[in-house]
């Protein structure tokens, strides 16, 4: 089975200056910084926040999954979009085959932004996974508290 979440949030940052902290590896710094309880840390296994980056993401004692790892996949400057898609751990140890998150930062004007979030599955076949289990409340926390920061830093 196959399926997807997604979220947009309009934000009244430029579209350049959500894409400079989404498109590398500022958005897991200021994401663990402004949502520990969502994130307890991200470490940079390998890369500079370029294709091929791999992250470790370690979430708070309690969660569904305590880590995973995610290797950015796209770098698309043009589109303003970067896909992620996790390689170990996390959705993959509960019987899913495939999951990638997908960010998008949308132009709306000069002055604001759409954020796009969408994360993409695949339940193995014959898998018992629950795919009711993939929320993108996660990253919908994280946009809004990426769009508050950048609100409230007067950019």
């Amino acid at each position: 089975m196959v399926g997807q979440v997604e979220n947009e949030l309009e934000v009244n940052v430029p579209s350049a200056v959500l894409w400079d902290i989404y498109k590398g590896l500022e958005l897991g710094r200021i994401g663990s910084r402004l949502l520990p309880g969502i994130f307890e840390r991200v470490e940079v296994v390998e890369g500079d926040g370029s294709v091929g980056t791999i992250l470790k993401i370690v979430f708070p004692k309690g969660s569904l999954v305590p880590y995973h790892k995610e290797k950015f996949t796209v770098i698309d400057n043009e589109k303003r979009l970067k896909v992620a898609e996790v390689i170990e751990g996390g959705f993959l140890n509960l019987g899913f085959s495939f999951y990638h998150v997908y960010l998008q930062i949308i132009e709306k004007d000069e002055k604001s932004s759409i954020i796009k979030s969408t994360i993409k599955f695949e339940v193995e076949p014959g898998s018992e996974a629950d795919s009711s289990l993939i929320t993108i409340k996660a990253m919908q926390l994280v946009a809004e508290a990426i769009g508050k920061y950048l609100t409230d830093e007067k950019i």
